[in-house]
């Protein structure tokens, strides 16, 4: 557990998740080194912002809509979305910096420009992105903290969902992936609190995944294990 933030005005926020795991290769060190910078939003983190001035959404990806993916992991669906759909702008954020190198590496062999990467904990990115500034946002498989006493760690509470609904735009799609079966009641009883309507017809609307999605390496794992995913939209009132 560490605190996500160094500046002494930032509010005291508990990290729970992993930042650095296995070594880097020397090919990922280089793309951190080589890329990182050049894809980054904008000032996000406290030491560099302070004053938590709003980040310039509109100008970002020139005026293009602006998606956003919490937790990309490896980075498979984030750069299969940009490489789709290259009318628009994905910002991606997640604090392992593993995850972080993998993804810099699918963006260079993808070619993708329409991208932009925070390395970090995304309630920082919360506190800069303009209100209703964002088309469409991604919960692909989040850590599940398992553990009852630990599900107040889990995205699906109000610390997160709050401001996830005061950035998206009225009538932005939420969609959300997870294996989990407890992970799943939670998000039901808690992102409609938070101001979503769920878009669920039929059975088929949950078990059957988007229609541009791509498998995770996440997802796989889940197969594997013999665990069910759930796939659910959600709409922003």
């Amino acid at each position: 557990m560490t605190s996500s933030n160094k500046h002494p005005g930032a509010p005291w926020r508990n990290f729970y998740g992993r930042v650095k795991g296995k070594t880097l290769k020397a090919s990922q060190e280089a793309y951190l080194d080589e890329d990182l910078a050049k894809l980054s939003p904008g000032a996000v983190d406290w030491d560099e912002n302070p004053e938590r001035a709003a980040l310039d959404t509109g100008a970002m990806f020139g005026g293009k809509p602006v998606w956003l993916e919490v937790g990309f992991g490896g980075g498979e669906h984030m750069v299969h979305q940009a490489a789709t759909y290259p009318d628009v702008g994905v910002i991606g954020c997640e604090p392992f910096i593993n995850g972080v190198a993998m993804l810099l590496g699918k963006i260079r062999r993808a070619g993708v420009e329409n991208v932009k990467v925070y390395p970090g904990d995304v309630r920082n990115l919360f506190d800069v992105l303009p209100e209703a500034s964002i088309d469409k946002a991604f919960l692909l498989y989040p850590d599940p903290w398992p553990k009852a006493r630990h599900h107040r760690r889990r995205f699906v509470t109000p610390e997160h969902l709050e401001p996830l609904a005061r950035v998206l735009k009225p009538g932005a799609e939420f969609r959300v992936a997870t294996d989990i079966p407890d992970y799943v009641r939670q998000t039901m009883v808690e992102v409609p609190k938070a101001g979503f309507e769920w878009l669920a017809e039929g059975p088929a609307d949950w078990r059957e995944p988007w229609g541009d999605w791509i498998s995770t390496r996440y997802e796989q794992k889940a197969l594997r294990e013999g665990r069910v995913p759930h796939y659910m939209t959600f709409r922003k009132r």
